[in-house]
């Protein structure tokens, strides 16, 4: 599987008047989406996260480092007719309608106007906006514009597209229907880079996940990777075959009882583990279940951060 975004060594300095110190969005960053995936980049405010998807864009320039995108250095413009972008509070004219919107931007991009209709059509039926098409953007909701804003991305069909908040100020239904829209295209083999601040949309969709804090990458991984607690898991015994005390049967194990048949356990690695397990069968009690036990990538953010702040020793 190729890569579809290279970053090497990228420095971002905004300089300051007046005297004031010069601003680090972004400092030695390297990172690789492969393609056909969703990578998810999350981070606080002020993190740096603009700032990369500007200058993957071309919009900005680096201070040092390089970044390809489809093997091609991003000054290269020809590489943006592969490419759809939904910013973050993204604004239309208000005169318009959705279709005319859309139309617009079709023409934008250079969609003859028959192909262009036909491609209006599957799009706003796509994002569930196909009754909404005549009416004026002025009178849409935060969510249909979001929705508006997604199908403008598509309409050139490309190949890598970049996402910004795009579930911002869409209601439960309409995120689950955003997230099944962002898993198809990812089956077309599209790859879709997503800015979100929703760390458990990000989670349900992501292949891998990057952490940006204060223009650094402190951690990149799958979600898999960097929210499972790696020693520990749940154990469920099966009621009836428990004949003798738990406790007695594991001692020497590190085990925190949860309830009458649930325990904690925390080993040193899978070896031990199956030492248990084989302890265990060899006295003909029966598991239920054995769950890895894990963090939301939500905790795992909040410890990280925090880490990167030295809250935590």
């Amino acid at each position: 599987m190729t890569d579809v975004i290279e970053i090497h060594k990228l420095t971002k300095i905004y300089s300051s008047s007046f005297g004031k110190k010069n601003i680090h969005a972004l400092i030695d960053l390297s990172l690789n989406v492969r393609a056909g995936t969703i990578f998810g980049l999350l981070g606080p405010n002020g993190a740096g996260k603009t700032t990369l998807v500007k200058i993957l864009l071309g919009i900005t320039f680096p201070t040092s480092g390089w970044t390809k995108i489809f093997n091609t250095a991003i000054s290269d413009y020809t590489i943006k007719k592969r490419i759809g972008y939904l910013p973050e509070n993204h604004k239309y004219p208000p005169y318009l309608t959705g279709e005319e919107v859309m139309i617009f931007f079709g023409k934008l991009s250079g969609i003859k106007k028959p192909e262009l209709r036909q491609k209006i059509k599957e799009l706003l039926e796509l994002v569930k906006l196909e009754k909404w098409k005549r009416t004026k953007v002025k009178a849409y909701s935060k969510g249909m514009m979001q929705r508006l804003g997604l199908a403008q991305a598509l309409l050139n069909e490309p190949e890598l597209i970049f996402l910004d908040e795009p579930t911002d100020g869409v209601d439960p239904i309409g995120r689950k229907e955003i997230r099944d829209i962002l898993l198809a295209l990812k089956s077309k083999g599209k790859t879709i880079f997503l800015n979100s601040h929703l760390l458990s949309e990000v989670e349900l969709i992501t292949d891998r996940v990057g952490i940006l804090n204060k223009g650094r990458l402190i951690r990149e991984g799958t979600v898999k990777e960097l929210t499972e607690r790696k020693e520990e898991y749940l154990i469920t015994f099966d009621p009836d075959s428990t004949l003798m005390s738990i406790e007695d049967l594991i001692n020497g194990f590190n085990l925190t009882k949860i309830s009458e048949l649930v325990y904690s356990l925390k080993v040193a690695d899978i070896t031990e583990l199956n030492r248990l397990i084989d302890m265990i069968r060899k006295k003909e009690v029966m598991i239920k279940e054995i769950i890895q036990q894990k963090n939301t990538l939500e905790d795992i953010f909040i410890s990280l951060i925090k880490e990167a702040e030295g809250e935590v020793k």
